[in-house]
């Protein structure tokens, strides 16, 4: 590929003051002509999670002509119903390799990362793509470092294969760069950004599974860290990250008496509940449902935002949002500052 590319280049070297300019779209049209991207998914219950679903989608922005291979990690049935469900997630995926070891049962970065860098070398990918989940974040660092690149984060939308847009200042910019490493070009993409495909899939065409060779694993590639528990609540409403409708508070409710108000509406709504990162401090609710740059990014149809002042941080992880309803008595608070840019917004007064 990379010869190819070499005489791609040579070939748009000569157009006078335009060849920079028909070299580059050259390089442009070579880099979508060999795409190969490598997914790394994650699954829950055998199926596999939306934001990776919302990764497939970015895989195809990079090229209509991309060869797709899904990366499924765990152990038990739930890893085999979860890799035939990716097998037929997208018209574009060509395989789904799965490791079925107890090593990667559980989202561990050293056993995950010495799997990718191990997947990488026999693959050859040009691409790398995972979702900027806590996963994600965690694994996709430590596989760059061991492949030797630099790893591009929170991107938010694909122009050409190596060109992607990405927030800067918790958002308040949106900075274009370019890739200009070895291959695999790695990235995040924030699951928000990229809507999953609806093209019903045939029957016919399912993509082969195929087991990963992991005589690599070894004690020493998961001694470094000990996976201890994992502790979620038992509740019906919908993911935070992927709710249609999200319900949250902010430390102005002054209590954990006041937040289980939203807890009640939301059940009514059919909505997930957030919290600004003051009231998870302030012990209100778990920090697993924190929104904002240190916490989930979402992107609902409809926002709503009780006692909320719009602090920069908490509104990286929001702006995107469909609607916007801001309940709070301050009728100067930062949020309602945005909200002409947003679509909507409303102003209430609220005594908690």
């Amino acid at each position: 590929m990379a010869a190819m590319v070499a005489g791609a280049l040579r070939r748009g070297s000569g157009y006078g003051g335009g060849g920079f300019r028909w070299s580059s779209h050259l390089l442009a049209q070579s880099l979508r002509r060999f795409a190969s991207t490598l997914v790394v998914a994650e699954h829950e219950g055998g199926f596999v999670k939306p934001s990776s679903l919302s990764a497939l989608a970015a895989a195809e922005a990079i090229a209509k002509e991309n060869k797709i291979s899904v990366l499924l990690g765990g152990s038990g049935p739930s890893l085999h119903k979860a890799a035939d469900h990716a097998a037929s997630s997208h018209p574009l995926v060509s395989e789904v390799l799965i490791a079925d070891s107890e090593a990667l049962a559980h989202p561990l970065a050293e056993p995950w990362a010495e799997l990718l860098h191990s997947v990488q070398q026999k693959g050859g990918y040009s691409h790398v793509i995972a979702s900027s989940t806590s996963f994600g974040k965690n694994m996709l660092p430590r596989a760059a470092a061991l492949l030797d690149v630099s790893p591009v984060t929170d991107v938010t939308a694909i122009k050409e294969p190596r060109v992607f847009v990405r927030p800067i200042y918790a958002g308040n910019a949106l900075c274009t760069v370019k890739y200009t490493g070895e291959d695999p070009c790695m990235m995040s993409i924030r699951s928000t950004s990229f809507s999953p495909t609806a093209e019903a899939m045939s029957e016919t065409k399912v993509a082969p599974i195929t087991q990963v060779d992991l005589s690599f694993l070894s004690e020493g590639t998961t001694g470094k860290s000990t996976w201890v528990s994992l502790t979620s609540q038992d509740t019906e409403r919908p993911d935070l990250a992927n709710a249609r409708v999200v319900v949250t508070g902010g430390r102005g409710l002054k209590s954990a008496e006041n937040f289980k108000l939203l807890e009640q509406l939301a059940e009514k709504l059919g909505a997930a509940v957030g919290a600004t990162r003051a009231a998870v401090d302030a012990g209100y609710v778990p920090n697993d449902l924190q929104v904002g740059q240190t916490g989930k990014i979402v992107a609902p149809e409809l926002y709503m935002a009780f006692a909320v002042s719009g602090a920069i941080q908490h509104l990286a992880g929001m702006r995107d949002s469909k609607v916007i309803v801001a309940v709070n008595k301050d009728a100067d608070a930062p949020i309602f500052q945005i909200m002409g840019s947003l679509r909507i917004y409303s102003r209430f007064s609220m005594n908690c």
